[in-house]
């Protein structure tokens, strides 16, 4: 679960292709958390930019929440 979490918090704070951008928060973390464990299992130790193309693949599925940091941070 930390590493869902960790994965999730860089992902966010890389894919925004600048450092200086918001980086993912607690509540970024836990509105995508049970979508990448729903969606992603299998990915999950694959790397952030597999999450982030697993949870882009899959947008239309995405809580409202966990779609919504994605379109904050530039996904």
């Amino acid at each position: 679960m930390k590493t869902i979490l960790l994965s999730l918090a860089m992902l966010l704070s890389l894919s925004t292709g600048s450092l200086a951008q918001h980086a993912g928060t607690d509540q970024d973390e836990k509105a995508c958390t049970p979508d990448v464990q729903r969606l992603c299992r299998k990915w999950m130790d694959q790397g952030d930019f597999t999450i982030l193309a697993c949870l882009k693949e899959n947008r239309t599925r995405l809580h409202p929440t966990c779609r919504d940091v994605l379109i904050r941070h530039g996904q």
